[in-house]
């Protein structure tokens, strides 16, 4: 694994307990996490659970006893560092969004495919399809338990910037993270609407605002942590970002990813509109799904609370008895158990790097459009 921060936290999670519930057609031993800083990712790694660290990516790439590299790094390193894995014979999988550029979202996924010609697979961790609750709206949907889509609204709601002198970190520059609220959340909205949907988005018109323009400076460098200085550094990403999409098949869209909707934490929210019913699922709520059935008698009609904890749920049955919660950690386990699960079977895992530069060049319409006015422009 390459990076050790908040990902790489959850994703060491994944590789750690995914074997010990679930039978994997491989085992899985945790080698070596790699970090810029000798101690910092020692520390990481008796922490976590891997067997070693090391500061230098490109010779652990090189080892014989690697077999899947795992990219958890901030964005402006995941394109040279899983072209380089790619190119060495490895399994790829990169934290999303794929890149920070639609042309290097394009050249990972041509590295991909001529991987993939000789076994190689690889993935893009948009992790939240693998909550139960989400990929159990994705069954209700492909079954016709809704109908035909209709309208779809998407919305990833954070407050964790709405101080405008929290600090100017890593996520707040383009040149590291791509983009701000659109490319962080943002991406992670439009990849579970589509997910839930079997839809993609083929138009967009959208706004980007930038409501603090400056913070202050970290004292021990731009990071996630140390302590503020005195000294302001300009933000240079979107804090909000709005925009309305047409789906395949004609279905409208709207979408809004922010990280100044005071009060919200971490609600990642999508409710589908059918015409015969519809359904709505927000992270916050993870283990429960509302469900409207339109074909009901009228005097039984309203959403309906489905807990999503029977063993027949998506990957429910090797966790615990019906009602005993999961949480945010377990969407991890499952990422590692399609991965390992497709590599043993030799097939392309989903979302492949081609998924991730769909989500990357919608990213980048919505970014265009609010640069000419909100303008309506075609994704592909």
């Amino acid at each position: 694994m390459i990076g050790h921060g908040f990902m790489g936290a959850a994703h060491s999670q994944g590789w750690r307990v995914a074997p010990r519930f679930f039978d994997l057609p491989r085992a899985v031993e945790m080698a070596v996490v790699v970090g810029r800083n000798a101690q910092a990712v020692a520390d990481a790694a008796a922490k976590w659970g891997w067997a070693e660290s090391a500061t230098d990516w490109r010779a652990v790439i090189a080892r014989d006893d690697i077999d899947v590299v795992d990219i958890v790094t901030p964005g402006d390193s995941h394109a040279e560092i899983a072209i380089a894995a790619l190119q060495a014979g490895k399994h790829v999988l990169c934290e999303k969004p794929l890149a920070n550029t639609v042309a290097e979202a394009e050249a990972m996924t041509e590295a991909a495919e001529r991987a993939a010609e000789r076994g190689i697979r690889s993935m893009v961790g948009f992790t939240y399809r693998r909550v139960p609750a989400a990929t159990f709206a994705r069954d209700l949907v492909a079954a016709g338990r809704i109908g035909d889509v209709r309208q779809v609204r998407a919305e990833y709601l954070q407050d964790w910037l709405s101080d405008a002198d929290a600090p100017l970190t890593w996520r707040l520059q383009k040149d590291r993270a791509g983009s701000g609220s659109l490319g962080d959340i943002g991406a992670h909205a439009i990849d579970l609407a589509e997910y839930i949907t079997g839809l993609h988005v083929e138009r967009v018109s959208g706004i980007l605002e930038t409501l603090v323009a400056e913070r202050p400076l970290m004292a021990e460098g731009i990071g996630l942590s140390g302590t503020a200085s005195s000294e302001r550094g300009a933000v240079t990403v979107d804090d909000v970002a709005l925009f309305t999409g047409r789906l395949s098949g004609g279905a409208l869209a709207s979408f809004e990813a922010t990280r100044f909707r005071t009060g919200r934490k971490n609600a990642l929210r999508v409710e589908v509109s059918g015409s015969t019913g519809a359904l709505s699922f927000d992270l916050e709520r993870m283990n429960e799904l509302e469900f409207y059935d339109a074909t009901a008698p009228d005097t039984e009609l309203g959403f309906r609370r489905i807990l999503v904890t029977e063993h027949d749920h998506p990957y429910l049955a090797p966790w615990w008895p019906t009602g005993h919660m999961l949480g945010y950690e377990h969407g991890f386990s499952h990422q590692v158990v399609d991965f390992v699960t497709a590599i043993a079977d030799g097939t392309q895992p989903r979302p492949s790097f081609g998924d991730g530069l769909h989500i990357q060049r919608v990213l980048d319409a919505v970014e265009r459009s609010s640069e000419h006015g909100s303008a309506w422009l075609d994704v592909e």
